[in-house]
């Protein structure tokens, strides 16, 4: 097991990261999110042991790895948020050449190669340069490179940005099998709240450099059990109408979007006679609303003030 105990990070007289504590057991998929600026990158830099805590510590199997790092990378594997791959190589000989960099046996390297081009489906595409793979094709490579030790634990650092929906969905069953089949431990993060919803058994929310919720999906959403979500469409809506909507006291987390505002508001509460006075009032046309039980959006929303793509 991981664990990151009282872990904080201060460059100069900013606080990045601020007595955070967390665990990965080995098996289950937990994932980190943040809206930007939150301290999630400098989290993941300290636990793959890239740079060293102003406080706290890491450990591995109750062991320390802030003196003896080669423990932990041993072990774990890192996806970076930016692509890091050579785009004059082709596929096999990123993998090649990072395999080496881990003097991983050539024997080993090459059946490792064979199985991780099969992993990521590239294994029709390995003498073709990366310089011109598509944006999701680089990105399973990228997380190929990161398997082709056999990692223990793996941190995939928003695997999926600025990809199309085929290799999103095949980067996603491709975690759920790493993890199924080899019961590996994954800290994944995302911008797409319904990857985390899909993969992860539990989570933790971070904001300002601290964790400010963590549990189970079921755990988190709790926090809002006492509320609703009301998606209602408009044929338009007004600076005056999301204002007023804003200042009633009975409603939170008002959210504009094109033809459409969320808000969330108490259970049981009869909100239709205000937001049909408002609508009256503003001259806007209401052509539907639906009440759903709180989302794990709605209540990173709650406990951030922002969305997760802020």
């Amino acid at each position: 097991m991981i664990e990151v105990v009282n872990l904080s990070k201060k460059f100069k007289r900013t606080t990045a990261v601020d007595q955070v504590n967390f665990y990965i057991e080995p098996g289950e998929i937990v994932g980190l999110l943040g809206p930007n600026g939150a301290g999630k990158s400098t989290t993941i830099a300290m636990l793959s042991t890239l740079i060293s805590p102003s406080e706290g510590d890491i450990f591995l199997d109750q062991k320390s790895i802030i003196k003896n790092p080669s423990e932990l990378r041993n072990i774990l594997g890192v996806v970076p948020q930016e692509i890091a791959l050579y785009e004059e190589l082709t596929a096999k000989e990123n993998l090649q050449f990072f395999g080496s960099i881990q003097k991983m046996p050539k024997t080993l390297l090459s059946k490792r190669i064979e199985t991780v081009l099969e992993q990521i489906g590239l294994q029709d595409e390995p003498k073709k340069l990366v310089k011109h793979y598509s944006g999701g094709m680089k990105r399973r490579l990228n997380i190929g490179v990161a398997l082709l030790h056999e990692p223990k634990y793996l941190i995939m650092d928003e695997p999926t940005v600025g990809i199309d929906p085929q290799s999103r969905n095949h980067i996603l069953e491709t975690v759920k099998a790493l993890n199924e089949q080899s019961n590996m431990a994954i800290l994944y993060t995302s911008h797409y709240m319904e990857e985390v919803e899909f993969l992860c058994n539990r989570i933790y929310i971070m904001d300002k450099g601290r964790i400010i919720a963590s549990g189970r999906k079921e755990e988190i959403k709790s926090v809002l059990s006492s509320e609703n979500t009301v998606h209602v469409k408009l044929e338009k809506h007004s600076k005056g109408f999301i204002n007023d909507l804003i200042t009633q006291p009975t409603l939170s987390n008002v959210i504009a979007k094109e033809a459409e505002v969320t808000f969330s508001v108490a259970k049981g509460s009869n909100f239709l006679p205000m937001l049909l006075s408002l609508c009256e009032k503003n001259n806007i046309i209401l052509t539907s609303f639906q009440v759903e039980e709180p989302t794990l959006e709605d209540v990173f929303l709650h406990l951030t003030g922002r969305a997760l793509r802020n």
